[in-house]
C-alpha cells in the first residue's frame, strides 16, 4: 500500500520551489495565487531569500506547505495514496492532498497557525530541544520532575525525542537529560516552544480559524499527530488539528501504526528526507523515496 508523508518545520532550504516554479505553468499559478492570498511575495523569500529569511515562522511555515503541494499536485495520476500523515506543519499538506482541504484554506489556515505561533512564542521566551539515545520513559519523567514548562513535544522514533518548553525549563532539562546518559542533548534553533502548553493562545486563535473552514471527507484516511491513529471523519479530525499545538507529535506510533495497517511504499512529498531516514529505523527492509516530477 502506498502512503505519502509530508514534512514539517526544518525542512526548508534556500531556493526551495523555484524548479516547481519553472517547471510548470499550473505551479506558477498557485504560486502566484498564494502571493496574493498571503499578501506578501513569499515566492521572493523561497526563491531568493537567505537562510535566516526562511527560518522565520510566517514564512518557514507556509513556505514548506507550498513546496510539498504543489509537488503532489503536480505529480497528477502518480500520486495515489491509500493513507497519508504529516509531521506537525505537514498535517495540513497531508490535509490538502488527500483532498480533505482545498489549497486556498489549507494555505488561509497555515497562514493563521504561523502567526498565531509567532505571536504566542512572543508571550514567553520558550525553544525546543533533540535528546537522542534515552529511552522515552526516562525523558518523560526527568521532564515531570522540572518545575517549569518541559513536555515531550516529537516522538520521533525510538531513542529520538524533542521536548519543547520555557527556555529555563529546557536548560534545566538538556543538563539533567545529560546526566541521565544522553548520547546528545541540544537546544535547537526555533522560534518557541511548539507543541507545548506555551502555545494555547495559538490553539485558541488557530481553532476559530479550523471551525470556519469546509473539511471534506478526503480520499483517504489521514494518521493524526494527536492519536496516531488512522482518521476520516472531517468533525475528528478538525479536533485532532486544533489539538495538535499543544499537545506531542506522536510520530513513532503513526509510521508503526501505517506498516500495521499494510504500508510498504512510503513517498516524502516536499522538501528533505527527514521522515524516509525515521521510517527506515522502524523497518530497514521499507520501501522509501522522494517525491518526483
Amino acid at each position: 500500500m502506498n502512503a505519502y508523508v509530508f514534512p514539517g518545520q526544518g525542512a526548508q532550504y534556500v531556493g526551495m520551489g523555484k524548479d516547481l516554479f519553472d517547471a510548470s505553468s499550473k505551479a506558477k499559478d498557485m504560486f502566484l495565487k498564494a502571493n496574493s492570498i498571503l499578501k506578501f511575495k513569499i515566492t521572493d523569500v523561497m526563491f531568493e531569500g537567505t537562510e535566516d529569511d526562511l527560518r522565520q515562522t510566517n514564512v518557514t511555515q507556509p513556505a514548506i506547505f507550498l513546496h510539498s503541494v504543489i509537488l503532489a499536485t503536480l505529480m497528477g495520476n502518480d500520486f495515489n495514496p491509500d493513507m497519508v500523515a504529516g509531521h506537525s506543519l505537514g498535517e495540513f499538506s497531508a490535509l490538502v492532498a488527500n483532498k480533505t482541504l482545498s489549497f486556498d484554506d489549507g494555505l488561509k489556515l497555515v497562514a493563521k497557525r504561523a502567526s498565531a505561533m509567532q505571536k504566542a512564542c512572543e508571550l514567553e521566551p520558550s525553544t525546543m530541544a533533540a535528546i537522542i539515545g534515552l529511552d522515552d520513559e526516562v525523558v518523560e519523567n526527568i521532564c515531570i520532575g522540572i518545575k517549569e514548562v518541559v513536555v515531550p513535544a516529537n516522538y520521533n522514533s525510538a531513542g529520538q525525542l524533542v521536548i519543547s518548553g520555557s527556555v529555563k525549563g529546557i536548560d534545566l532539562a538538556v543538563e539533567k537529560l545529560n546526566e541521565a546518559g544522553a548520547k546528545r542533548a541540544m537546544v535547537l534553533k526555533v522560534g518557541g516552544a511548539f507543541h507545548s502548553p506555551l502555545m494555547e493562545p495559538a490553539r485558541v486563535d488557530l481553532a476559530q480559524a479550523i471551525n470556519s473552514m469546509k473539511f471534506n471527507k478526503g480520499v483517504c484516511p489521514i494518521y493524526q499527530n494527536v492519536t496516531g491513529q488512522s482518521v476520516t471523519y472531517p468533525e475528528i479530525i478538525k479536533t485532532n488539528l486544533i489539538a495538535q499545538l499543544t499537545t506531542p507529535v506522536r510520530w513513532t506510533r503513526i509510521m508503526q501504526n501505517m506498516i500495521a495497517d499494510g504500508a510498504n511504499n512510503i513517498t516524502e512529498v516536499g522538501p528533505g528526507k527527514v521522515l524516509q531516514g525515521l521510517f527506515k529505523k522502524i523497518d530497514r527492509k521499507i520501501q522509501t523515496q522522494s517525491a518526483m516530477i
